[in-house]
């Protein structure tokens, strides 16, 4: 079973941290047609994605928002411009991105009704301003409600209206959901079917208003970029070049409605005075005839203009007082509080007429709150309440502080005039209150003429009106999408294609705890690793014979050579041949060393002592017979169990006979020195191919018998926890000169080898396109992976 433990992965990832640049190079070019084959699928993916996918465009315009700040005025005219204001950015970017504004919009171009057609590979593109014909709607049943109808062409004239009735161009048509008329355009019919979808205009400008985007540019400037996401770029350059248009007409008409405001008021003033001056008028022409004053001027010359100057003074400050009254219960007037003042008039106080600036500059960022459909409980709407209220207040107090000074300067001056008015006495009472009929003429026609210029400024504001911004740049379709990006969508596609696979050759690699390959063993153990078998695709067992020339036995002569090595010019060696456990190869690499030691001339005989599960005879194709367990249990004699083997001089097998109840305990018998003995008498080699020492004891009390351990490891079969049970063989003793022999390595093709590197020996060749000639590959992926596989080429010879 596979140790995947935490730290079994822990292991195998650190052991891939260990691997050379060159190392990994040749892990993964091994499955360069894995590769190759991810990429295109991801590849063809991102073609069917770009294909089938919308695109989206992004078109835009700039415009400029002007700042007009207030500076100190100097005329008339400057004073009643009390609307100027300096302009907050951000609340001008809320209001292009608002959707009543964008209702104006939809208004303007039409854009209730949206023209599609059906496309062979996208099923409905939207053909704003590219359709054979438009829709009126006569008369729409519901105006809340969206609906579509589809359109499909019998003939150029005559078409089929939601699959039911059958109109032509210019003749009206009745379903559901009202009544319409469809008229041609210039645009050539190249669908048969066409779709068309009705929003009622809030939805359409929230859908439209949604993708509507507004950035200063550069930041802290006046300068904004207008722009819109859309998948027809037509159409988003013509929502944007009508979206500035349609602020510009938006911040004209709130100018005039301020300036109708201020219009409104000054008309009411001058109804009032014009009233008051016409009663005051025929009261002193009363006045005149019934006491005959005709000349009464040169009756008072010495002491009138003297008074004259003074009640000049006095009525100049009695018009300020009227003022302040005025403006006064205009503020405390619940109807005005959130009306601007409109004018401090003829007051000139510097405090008075800052706090009036702020105070209709504040009512005027209200309202434009209010009016981008922010609820009245929002903070921002009540914030400016309540510093309209807060600055009233101040203006209350100030005009407060005002009236307290002229009542002192008038009081004063009404002494000076007492003074002067003494002195005419002696005129009659008739002079002196025709002089004071006369002042409160005067006073009244000077109020009302101001009020009649105030009356004309505003009028000529309003003729003059014009936008707070203009348009710098106009939108333009553009040929180029911002999304899908072909070149972006296929770099992700090919760094897919290639991550993928090496994710997944990468966690096979870290969750792997078998061997797959030599260095696998080279760090866990410094067992000498004697030679790698390939896999063989051959039937036979017995791969090794005179004639044969294949990798598999090209290899075995190796390991026969590097064999020298260990033996030491050993005489009549015992070779003792185990692995771990089952199926790794014992029988099959004991049955071929011995056919390539008997090649060399050498007596060999095999020794079949895997008494629980014999297959050396059975590869061989031999008939079971006598065996080692008949000569332990003294039924028969070692030279009549021994057979050659058909075809192979100097090749024996001793086959193991029946399989006894009790294999341990036999092989304690004193008659297996016996056999030893007589075997190395008349053989040259002796090859034991024993059970797995992993896991019954029967190698253990056989090595005392054997001169060398060949140790099978199998690739991708043995576990890398096993190579730690070679290592204690190695290290205790307890098997003798254990060597290693790595078998069913399947890396064939571009194979190099360096021999028995423990001992200094170096030997190696290279397949670079040989393959068995039993039974090579059977397909070109297969051929293909085995020759990019060139590793070993640049396998360096083991330095210890």
């Amino acid at each position: 079973m596979e140790d995947n433990t935490p730290n079994a992965i822990v292991e195998n990832r650190k052991d891939l941290w260990n691997l050379s640049f060159r190392d990994l190079f040749y892990k993964y070019v091994r499955f360069l047609p894995l590769f190759v084959l991810s990429v295109a699928l991801c590849l063809l993916i991102a073609y069917l994605y770009l294909r089938y996918t919308i695109p989206i465009y992004n078109v835009g315009g700039t415009m400029n928002i002007k700042s007009e700040q207030q500076g100190g005025r100097t005329s008339k005219l400057d004073e009643i411009l009390i609307n100027d204001k300096v302009q907050n950015i951000q609340s001008e970017i809320e209001i292009l991105k608002s959707t009543p504004l964008m209702a104006r919009v939809v208004d303007s171009l039409h854009l209730h009704f949206g023209y599609y057609v059906k496309g062979k590979i996208k099923k409905n593109v939207n053909i704003y301003r590219q359709c054979p014909f438009t829709i009126e709607a006569v008369s729409v049943a519901d105006s809340t409600r969206s609906f579509s109808i589809k359109i499909k062409f019998v003939d150029n004239n005559r078409f089929r209206i939601n699959d039911e009735t059958i109109a032509s161009f210019g003749q009206d048509f009745k379903n559901a959901n009202g009544v319409f008329r469809l008229k041609p355009t210039s645009i050539p019919i190249t669908s048969n079917e066409y779709t068309v979808n009705w929003m009622p205009t809030a939805v359409a400008a929230g859908a439209y208003a949604g993708s509507i985007y507004v950035l200063p540019k550069p930041p802290g400037t006046g300068i904004l970029l207008v722009g819109m996401q859309t998948p027809n770029p037509l159409l988003g350059a013509d929502i944007v070049n009508r979206l500035m248009l349609e602020y510009e007409n938006y911040s004209i008409q709130q100018k005039k409605q301020s300036f109708n405001q201020i219009l409104a008021f000054v008309d009411d003033r001058l109804t009032f005075y014009r009233d008051r001056l016409n009663n005051l008028q025929r009261d002193l022409l009363d006045y005149q005839l019934r006491n005959n004053l005709i000349d009464e001027e040169a009756q008072s010359t010495s002491y009138f203009s003297n008074i004259s100057e003074t009640d000049k003074v006095i009525n100049e400050e009695i018009q300020q007082q009227n003022v302040c009254v005025l403006v006064d219960d205009y503020l405390r007037d619940k109807r005005n509080e959130f009306s601007k003042v409109p004018s401090t008039l003829s007051i000139e106080d510097v405090t008075l007429s800052q706090l009036v600036l702020d105070y209709n500059k504040r009512q005027i960022e209200r309202e434009q709150l209010l009016n981008a459909n922010t609820p009245v409980n929002n903070p921002l709407v009540v914030e400016a309440g309540a510093e309209i209220e807060k600055l009233r207040k101040n203006i209350l107090e100030n005009l407060k502080n005002i009236r307290g000074a002229l009542s002192k300067s008038l009081s004063r001056h009404r002494n000076i005039s007492g003074e002067n008015q003494a002195q005419l006495r002696a005129m009659p009472v008739k002079l002196k209150e025709l002089a004071e009929k006369r002042a409160q003429v005067e006073s009244n026609k000077a109020m009302y003429k101001l009020l009649q210029e105030k009356r004309e400024e505003t009028a000529i504001s309003i003729s003059s009106t014009i936008a707070s911004s203009s348009i710098i740049n106009q939108a333009y379709p553009v040929t180029q999408p911002i999304r899908p990006s072909k070149k972006s969508i296929q770099i992700i596609a090919v760094l897919i294609g290639l991550c993928l696979p090496a994710l997944i050759i990468f966690a096979g690699e870290v969750l792997n705890d078998k061997v797959t390959t030599r260095f696998d063993i080279e760090k866990i153990t410094e067992v000498p690793i004697l030679g790698e078998i390939g896999h063989s695709y051959a039937e036979n067992v017995l791969v090794v014979n005179k004639t044969t020339r294949s990798m598999v036995a090209e290899q075995f002569r190796i390991i026969r050579s590097n064999l020298q090595y260990v033996l030491a010019q050993k005489e009549k060696p015992t070779i003792l041949v185990t692995s771990s456990f089952s199926g790794e190869g014992k029988s099959y690499v004991s049955t071929n060393m011995g056919a390539v030691l008997a090649l060399a001339g050498k007596r060999t005989v095999i020794l079949e002592f895997d008494i629980r599960k014999p297959k050396v005879l059975s590869g061989l194709k031999l008939q079971r017979g006598p065996g080692i367990t008949n000569f332990l249990v003294g039924k028969g004699e070692l030279k009549d169990m021994i057979r050659q083997v058909p075809e192979h001089d100097n090749l024996f097998v001793l086959g193991c006979g029946p399989v006894p109840p009790n294999p341990s305990e036999l092989l304690l018998d004193p008659k297996l020195e016996e056999m030893f003995a007589w075997l190395k008498q008349n053989f040259d080699v002796v090859i034991i191919d024993t059970a797995p020492v992993g896991m019954v004891s029967d190698a253990m009390t056989l090595g005392r018998f054997a001169d060398c351990t060949l140790y099978l490891v199998r690739q991708g079969h043995t576990f890398k926890k096993q190579v730690v049970l070679i290592d204690e063989f190695y290290q205790g003793n307890k098997l003798p000169k254990v060597s290693i022999i790595i078998n069913d390595v399947k890396l064939k093709p571009g194979y190099g080898y360096y021999g028995y590197g423990r001992y200094g020996y170096g030997y190696g060749y290279g397949y670079g396109s040989y393959y068995e000639e039993e039974t090579p590959p059977q397909n070109i992926l297969e051929k293909f992976v085995n020759f990019v596989d060139l590793r070993r080429f640049f396998r360096k010879k083991d330095k210890k």
